[in-house]
């Protein structure tokens, strides 16, 4: 019961933090420059019909009330119309650009955590030897070197000097979406990978030290099984809530990567959105971002106790 109470906390607590996030968006677009009638209207709009779009979408009413509007169409899934190009409606454009973000960022986590429990690990096993030395020498390049950095030097690697991938997203892809997907996964993956790999092997360490290892280890437990079966298994759980949080930080960190190599996804899609002053798309794109944030911290914390005894005993 008490477990069930707090997730229902938790699930309060998003709750008050998305209606947080949808006002500081809101306010932001507030004082944002340019006008969406005038934008709606074109150029060439007369004032009459300037004032007509400004009635019509609400912005001759005080911003409380529009805000407030705003909201209760959110919850129905209404962000809106896009201020530009076909004025395609928000949420057909978040239907077309979420899955993309989301596919994207769930590889990235997926390749950065299996990289960084397996070197993780290791490092902890060779402890002070020369596999550990280098493991942490490369987890300090990934942790330092940014995207924006990486980004072009992969590119000029791979694709300029050797031709083996592609540099940008294609309109019509000319090979299996696989290829497209490396490059971006890779970079995107890297920081992540560094950070995990280095929280693996300082729990892993410190599982290593712990009593009921060296009980095991005097009852002649396999090597192999004490490392995995008991030593990891202990050591993982830390390492759960960083891959959680993790992927939620790659939902946002992906959004350069996409611009960079044309990926027609959510990231991409805000960049141009703030570029271009296109408020409903940018209010809409940040906070599906948060509620997907939320929602994985939340798997998180329902996951944790079902891994771990001591956290469902503490709850229940």
């Amino acid at each position: 019961m008490r477990l069930v109470k707090a997730i229902l906390l938790r699930l309060l607590f998003g709750a008050f933090s998305l209606v947080f996030i949808s006002f500081v968006t809101f306010v932001a677009g507030e004082f944002s420059p340019g006008d969406p009638a005038t934008i709606l209207g074109g150029e060439k709009a007369s004032i009459e019909t300037v004032q007509q779009i400004r009635h019509n979408l609400g912005l001759d009413q005080p911003w409380p009330t529009r805000y407030c509007r705003y909201v209760g169409h959110a919850v129905q899934g209404d962000f809106g119309v896009s201020y530009y190009s076909t004025h395609e409606p928000v949420k057909d454009i978040l239907k077309r650009t979420v899955p993309m973000t989301v596919k994207f960022a769930s590889q990235a986590i997926v390749l950065a955590s299996a990289i960084g429990i397996f070197f993780g690990a290791i490092a902890a096993v060779y402890q002070r030897r020369f596999a550990d030395s280098a493991i942490l020498t490369l987890s300090t390049l990934g942790v330092t070197t940014p995207n924006f950095v990486l980004a072009p030097i992969l590119v000029y690697i791979f694709c300029q000097r050797l031709d083996q991938l592609p540099n940008s997203w294609a309109t019509t892809l000319v090979a299996p979406e696989f290829y497209y997907f490396i490059l971006p996964v890779t970079i995107l993956a890297a920081r992540p990978a560094a950070l995990i790999t280095r929280l693996t092997r300082a729990s892993m360490i410190d599982t290593l030290d712990q009593e009921f290892i060296r009980t095991a280890t005097a009852k002649g437990v396999p090597r192999g099984r004490l490392l995995f079966r008991h030593a990891l298994r202990n050591a993982i759980l830390p390492v759960i809530t960083t891959i959680g949080t993790s992927f939620g930080f790659l939902l946002t960190g992906s959004f350069v990567l996409e611009r960079y190599f044309l990926m027609p996804g959510l990231g991409s899609t805000v960049i141009e959105a703030i570029q271009q002053i296109d408020m409903p798309v940018v209010q809409a794109g940040v906070l599906v971002t948060g509620a997907m944030f939320i929602f994985l911290n939340l798997i998180v914390d329902i996951l944790l106790p079902i891994l771990d005894p001591r956290i469902r005993e503490s709850q229940i």
